[in-house]
């Protein structure tokens, strides 16, 4: 079903009818009022949000509004349930040092995860393990905690530490990310056609069987096509693209082709489409940063920071890293706040351009293999849905668009928890055997 519609400009005079239960007409509702309604009753799931260790102290913590994109206030605002949050370790070298370093960054957020939910503020938030977690804690009227592994590499060559991470609460790994690790070939191999292992690596091939074992999703959204579809070939259980958008309409390697969309149908796997500009409309985003980035650096400037690149991070020191991530947001809201006052601000990859992305991926493979992410505090945030306060607007744009409460709710959540469930249901089966 196609999800173009004309939208009226007035909300307030364009109503939606409801009906009883003896199929007659009840009070007519807005589609501002029918969109707050639905998005009151959902279970709103953003599977992809990264974190700062520093922002789990007993000063500094998720229970104030910070700067960042998540945290309990913001989720609060804009109606977002669950949160994932995210232990990610960018790519080093392929060695015991390197693998050691990573280990320690890795548990540290594990750990800090674990503060937040079980010391920080255990009467606001809570860790789900289960889909049947995430209802119960809901319906106590508290926020939800996920977590997923953004990249293998901490767990260097031993599969143990799948089950040690499993334990630890990890529902979902990616094998790779900007980068090839001892596991997986990454996406960035296409930018200069040089790969480590062609897909998956032999230790890889057993990772996948091992997360099957235990019953944690395995991701795709970082490692390259063809490790993809080699995931897909191994896994007796269906997969995830935690957040990943359509590459047919915006040719990053990051997305999804038609193929490898078709193949997560396939699977009985689900697409979490990501707000992240650049992978969503790649000419506005240039026009924009183009256009914001002499501006990000006079406001560094004025506040005596170093400020840098997207493509000059991997260089930094893990200091300067620090540095630079700790004041990022201040910086950009700032430099935000000024732009929208130029009349020569180019537009920003908005709500609008992300549900172009839903609406092409619905269409392609069904409305039961699509969900939502963000990719909060890791470069996520569009004009419209720049931070968890605003998360309404998500919904709001789907209500435009047509498509009903049913289909929000799984855009929402139901689609993911299902893939959860049935990476459960495998494991229960593979451990009886």
């Amino acid at each position: 079903m196609k999800h173009y519609i004309c939208l009226l400009s007035i909300l307030s005079v364009l109503s939606c009818g409801e009906t009883n239960k003896k199929g007659q007409d009840t009070e007519q509702e807005t589609v501002l009022e029918k969109a707050k309604r639905i998005h009151e009753k959902v279970i709103t799931i953003d599977t992809h949000n990264d974190i700062n260790v520093h922002n789990f102290t007993d000063s500094l913590n998720y229970t104030q509004r910070l700067e960042t994109q998540i945290n309990l206030p913001k989720m609060e605002e804009g109606g977002l349930d669950v949160t994932w949050l995210i232990v990610y370790t960018g790519q080093d070298t392929l060695t015991d040092e390197g693998y050691a370093k990573a280990e320690e960054n890795a548990i540290s957020k594990f750990e800090s995860i674990h503060r937040l939910c079980e010391e920080i503020a255990p009467d606001k938030i809570e860790l789900a393990l289960t889909s049947d977690d995430v209802k119960r804690i809901h319906a106590a009227g508290k926020k939800v905690a996920m977590i997923g592994v953004e990249n293998a590499y901490p767990m260097g060559n031993d599969l143990a530490n799948f089950e040690k991470y499993y334990d630890l609460g990890a529902r979902y790994i990616s094998l790779a990310h900007n980068g090839h690790s001892q596991f997986s070939d990454s996406n960035t191999g296409e930018k200069d056609s040089v790969w480590l292992h062609n897909g998956l690596s032999k230790l890889g091939q057993e990772a996948v069987k091992e997360m099957n074992r235990l019953g944690i999703m395995v991701d795709v959204s970082h490692p390259s096509k063809e490790a993809m579809k080699q995931m897909i070939a191994l896994s007796k259980a269906p997969i995830i693209a935690s957040h990943s958008s359509a590459r047919a309409l915006c040719d990053h390697s990051r997305n999804l082709d038609d193929e490898q969309l078709k193949l997560m149908k396939e699977n009985g796997g689900v697409v979490q489409t990501v707000a992240f500009s650049s992978y969503l409309n790649t000419e506005k985003d240039k026009a924009y940063n183009a256009y914001m980035k002499s501006i990000l650096e006079k406001v560094a400037d004025s506040m005596g920071l170093e400020w840098y690149t997207r493509n000059q991070f991997s260089s930094l020191t893990d200091t300067q890293k620090e540095t630079f991530m700790k004041n990022y947001p201040k910086v950009k809201k700032i430099g935000a706040a000024i732009a929208d006052k130029s009349p020569d601000t180019p537009p920003m990859v908005d709500v609008s351009d992300f549900v172009n992305h839903i609406d092409y991926i619905v269409d392609l493979i069904g409305i039961d293999y699509v969900g939502i992410s963000s990719d909060f505090d890791g470069g996520g945030g569009i004009k419209g849905w720049s931070d968890a306060s605003e998360t309404f607007n998500v919904t709001l744009e789907l209500v435009k668009r047509g498509y009903t409460e049913e289909e929000i709710a799984q855009l929402w959540g139901e689609n993911l928890l299902r893939v959860l469930d049935e990476v459960q249901a495998v494991a229960k089966d593979m451990q009886k055997s």
